[in-house]
């Protein structure tokens, strides 16, 4: 007798990528990320190629393994792919400092972020 399966996350038209760990601040990233919510997969894509941002790669691979969970897992096609959400939350804060004048200490934050897409397969009105 095994376990019972985990229900999913997501609803039977969606899947998911998460990304954690990205070095840089929430802030800068939800920049990007708004960049590409509501977009069809192959726009967004696009948009992130050739996007100025330096955080714009790894946004990009996120989104590039949502749509391959979309297609090998869930079986959905990737031509009728959208960006239903893409949002960004805080990780950890790494702390580091630099010594100032007059015996001061000049505090240096170095912020870690995490990425979440969701892709849904939104069937083309003719």
């Amino acid at each position: 007798m095994g376990k019972a399966k985990n229900p999913r996350r997501v609803a039977e038209n969606e899947a998911m990528a998460k990304t954690r760990m990205l070095r840089t601040s929430p802030q800068k990233l939800n920049l990007v990320a708004a960049m590409i919510r509501g977009k069809k997969v192959d726009r967004a894509l696009t948009d992130l190629t050739f996007s100025n941002k330096r955080i714009a790669e790894d946004v990009k691979k996120c989104l590039q393994s949502a749509i391959a969970n979309a297609e090998n897992n869930h079986n959905l096609d990737v031509d009728e792919l959208i960006v239903a959400e893409a949002y960004v939350g805080k990780n950890l804060v790494m702390k580091r400092g630099r010594p100032r004048a007059r015996g001061r200490f000049g505090k240096i934050m170095k912020p870690f972020s995490e990425l979440t897409i969701k892709v849904r397969q939104v069937e083309e009105q003719a």
